[in-house]
């Protein structure tokens, strides 16, 4: 079966192209010290103002000396120099080295003068200001060069990178204190349902705990956006047109879960045709073919399904990705693996199927990877359980266990 097979339905490659060409960064730069930049988008390159090291320096506790010094030494004959001086590490030494003389150096200070080679304390023997080495050192050991690690004008980062816990000592070492970024995604999330009652509620027959919701905010916590939650929305026209109305004065983005099916109570599809524009809706993906994308006036929408892992899919696949490029960040592949499954896997050609599973490395050192049982786009225990999807091409039927398939782990988002 084919792409034309599956009637009205887009293919998941050609949704997320749409999206990537439909949507652009809406951040302004904002300037923010270094110590509360972490998680944001660089609005600009950074290069190197300097050096890094600025000035060469000793990589351990020992002695600085000239290595031509030592080029004869031997446990049967050691050489020994005259001590003349100390370097710390902010407090160099003010002179210069000739043969003959060595320098007791500390960790992170400037070498000497002259100087080219530092043996570390542990391989000397020290009578006084007589300082005798065993053996003949490498040319330059222990010796950190100035520029080492980043020359001046060296590109370090580039626009677009969100930045990490080991991104900012980095930037730390060149000095700078403030920094150009993106300012925040602001995100608005509504869940809308007659059956949807909040944590602590009593349910009554029919009734059932949102928790759309909470996991929607809980994956966009990692996103480093601005969140402002609408909370439930009850399945009335009027109120639908109203909140949406409301999210897109006040958001970037604007997040429903439920409401764009086909069902008599379902507006959500309804109210986006009336106020904006629809990009896409239902799509050849299982689970959350009923996805829908659009503008309305002030933001972007996207209209996850109401089923939970149907949610959790949609917006982990495709809201993801567009509202990273609306953020300024810039686009990272998920990685994705083969991996031999031990599990018959029931798929009906037609649409992309990511089947919830845990992979691992069995004895053989191959691996493998495993469902976590019933792929029902309401049971949730299915994603809670799971450390990746098991990612079914379109045209893809029934697996037989021991096929290769290919397995996409979750990233930090979801891990």
């Amino acid at each position: 079966m084919g792409c034309c097979d599956a009637k009205g339905l887009m293919p998941l490659e050609q949704a997320l192209t749409k999206l990537q060409t439909s949507v652009s960064n809406v951040c302004e730069a904002i300037i923010l010290p270094l110590s509360e930049a972490l998680g944001f988008a660089l609005a600009q390159d950074i290069q190197s103002p300097i050096n890094v090291p600025p000035f060469n320096n000793s990589a351990m506790d020992g002695y600085a000396m000239l290595q031509a010094d030592l080029l004869a030494a031997t446990a049967e004959n050691p050489i020994t120099l005259t001590l003349v001086g100390k370097s710390f590490a902010g407090d160099p030494y003010s002179g210069s080295l000739v043969s003959g003389q060595c320098l007791r150096i500390m960790t992170g200070a400037v070498m000497p003068s002259c100087a080219d080679t530092v043996v570390m304390q542990e391989n000397t023997l020290a009578q006084g200001d007589q300082i005798s080495f065993s053996k003949t050192p490498t040319f330059a050991d222990n010796v950190r060069l100035a520029g080492e690690d980043l020359v001046q004008g060296q590109e370090v980062l580039k626009q677009g990178h969100k930045l990490t816990p080991r991104d900012i000592p980095l930037i730390a070492s060149l000095g700078i204190a403030n920094i150009s970024v993106y300012r925040k995604l602001k995100v608005a999330v509504i869940s809308s349902g007659d059956e949807l009652k909040n944590l602590g509620q009593p349910l009554a027959e029919g009734d059932i705990y949102d928790s759309n919701r909470y996991s929607i905010i809980a994956l966009l916590s990692r996103l480093n956006v601005d969140v402002i939650d609408f909370g439930i929305i009850r399945d009335d026209l009027p109120a639908i047109r109203e909140a949406i109305q409301s999210a897109d004065q006040q958001a970037d983005v604007v997040i429903t879960s439920g409401g764009v099916s086909v069902g008599e109570a379902d507006f959500i599809k309804e109210v986006l045709s009336e106020l904006g524009e629809i990009g896409f809706w239902k799509l050849a993906i299982k689970p959350g073919k009923p996805f829908a994308f659009g503008k309305l006036p002030s933001s972007v929408f996207f209209g996850l399904p109401g089923n939970p892992v149907s949610a959790m899919v949609t917006l982990y696949q495709l809201a993801v990705p567009a509202m990273a490029t609306m953020a300024g960040l810039n686009a990272k592949p998920a990685i994705r693996f083969n991996a031999i499954t031990t599990d018959k896997l029931r798929k009906a050609a037609g649409r992309t199927d990511f089947q919830r599973a845990v992979y691992s490395v069995n004895q053989e050192g191959q691996l493998v990877v495993s469902t976590t049982g019933s792929q029902g786009s309401g049971v949730f225990s299915s994603m809670s359980q799971s450390n990746c999807f098991i990612v079914l091409e379109q045209d893809r039927g029934n697996v037989a266990s021991g096929e290769t398939v290919t397995i996409e782990p979750y990233s930090a988002l979801m891990d």
